[in-house]
């Protein structure tokens, strides 16, 4: 499938960024009936062992066949051998071309690589110096066994540390708080499904926001993706899933002259492609974005790497190999084809826009490869290119291994009218290198 020439060319503002904290205000579109699956799609906590013949063709027809789907030609690549997950894809971050896929929208169980869709519905509501004393009613109907960061009734946290909680620890815990600040768990719920249907992930059904198994909840790799790619235009959303480790705020003390202090401890990244582990390296160009693993879902990872220019996208979902770090391994295999084959292969299906960017004829059952439209759609932080910058130290103590994405003004001029175009695959914010680690 060609993909269509680029009518007009993106015009970059050239910043240098640091990171900063600041206020995000950014409204969050309120909550809307969350996409009704098809019977032969209907979402289940424990899908069959094979992909089902009829799956969602969002991003082209080829992304809903069952199996691995590619475009082999003279000079590309073959795919990685035993390759086990029972569903992944290898996308191009910036132009939106699915270079390879497979199972695509098979309906899965998510697991922790949901609480992207959160923080990208939940992030923009609060300032990262807000502070929250918890109550018990925050740390409520958390299921058993779930990842926690270790917060306490009673003590105060900044929203910042929250979202630390979230990223690195992928702390239920953190998200329970944070979704108490924000109405509650069920309005929470609401929202990102309504943010889904937004992004046009219209696989994904959310019941808990933290992504611990529930009945019919499910996403599949091309929406999570979707919700990655979405994520990372936020600054906020970069700096968190990129970073290594920090110290997060433990319980408070008191000494016999009734002096209180607040103890602290080091919390990292469970993304062993970002801090490495005994059988898996530190992934070059790694920046994030999130893992997960849960009984039913197995292990699901979501990554973003750049190499020589270029950005790619790859998730896996339940590799079938019981190996330690097995997720990783294949992300890993995925990543070094996707490099090697990009700019070679031809893509398969694209990731859509959201439907505010999105003209009628990228709208799903059409079109899909049509011009996105609107005025700063997708709700790109217009304004603020960049070129790289080197790696920073996030406030708080906590080390960003480099902060993978900058913010980015990629909107086009159209010259008729006083609207503006962005690039008809909702491009992504120019990469910021990394700097080599100590």
């Amino acid at each position: 499938m060609p993909a269509p020439k680029k009518t007009v060319r993106r015009s970059l503002l050239v910043t240098s960024v640091v990171l900063s904290s600041f206020t995000l205000t950014a409204p969050v579109s309120l909550a809307a009936p969350s996409p009704s699956p098809s019977p032969s799609t209907s979402p289940s906590t424990s899908p069959s062992a094979t992909p089902p013949a009829d799956m969602s063709t969002v991003g082209g027809e080829r992304l809903g066949r069952p199996g691995a789907q590619v475009n082999l030609a003279s000079g590309v690549p073959v795919l990685p051998k035993d390759l086990s997950a029972r569903s992944w894809i290898v996308a191009d971050a910036e132009s939106g071309d699915v270079l390879a896929a497979n199972n695509a929208h098979w309906r899965l169980p998510p697991a922790s690589t949901l609480k992207m869709l959160f923080a990208d519905t939940v992030l923009p509501k609060f300032a990262k110096t807000e502070k929250h004393k918890v109550v018990p009613s925050d740390l409520a109907g958390i299921g058993s066994g779930s990842s926690l960061v270790g917060i306490k009734e009673g003590e105060t946290y900044t929203v910042h540390d929250l979202w630390l909680g979230v990223f690195l620890r992928s702390g239920n815990d953190a998200v329970h708080v944070l979704s108490q600040m924000n109405g509650g768990i069920k309005n929470t719920v609401a929202e990102m499904n309504a943010h889904a249907e937004e992004l046009q992930a219209l696989d994904t059904h959310v019941v808990s926001p933290d992504g611990y198994d529930e009945a019919r909840q499910v996403s599949s790799a091309y929406d999570l993706t979707l919700i990655a790619r979405s994520g990372l235009q936020k600054k906020d959303f970069r700096e968190y899933s990129s970073t290594v480790s920090a110290k997060f705020p433990g319980k408070t003390t008191k000494n016999k002259k009734g002096r209180t202090s607040r103890e602290s401890f080091e919390i990292q990244n469970t993304n062993r492609l970002l801090t490495g582990d005994s059988d898996v390296s530190v992934y070059p160009g790694i920046a994030g974005v999130k893992n997960g693993n849960t009984t039913n879902a197995g292990a699901t990872f979501t990554g973003v790497a750049e190499q020589g220019g270029k950005v790619l996208l790859v998730t896996v979902m339940n590799p079938g190999k019981d190996e330690h770090n097995e997720v990783y391994k294949e992300t890993a295999k995925l990543l070094d084809w996707g490099f090697k084959a990009a700019g070679k292969v031809e893509p398969v299906g694209e990731l859509v826009p959201p439907r505010s960017a999105a003209p009628a004829s990228a709208q799903p059952g059409a079109n899909a490869s049509g011009e996105a439209g609107g005025a700063n759609a997708g709700g790109t932080e217009a304004g603020a290119s960049s070129k790289p910058v080197a790696s920073a130290t996030t406030e708080g103590g906590s080390e960003g291994m480099g902060i993978a994405l900058a913010i980015t003004g990629g909107l086009l001029v159209l010259l008729a009218g006083a609207g503006f175009l962005v690039n008809r695959r909702w491009p992504l914010p120019d990469l910021v290198r990394r700097r080599p680690r100590p």
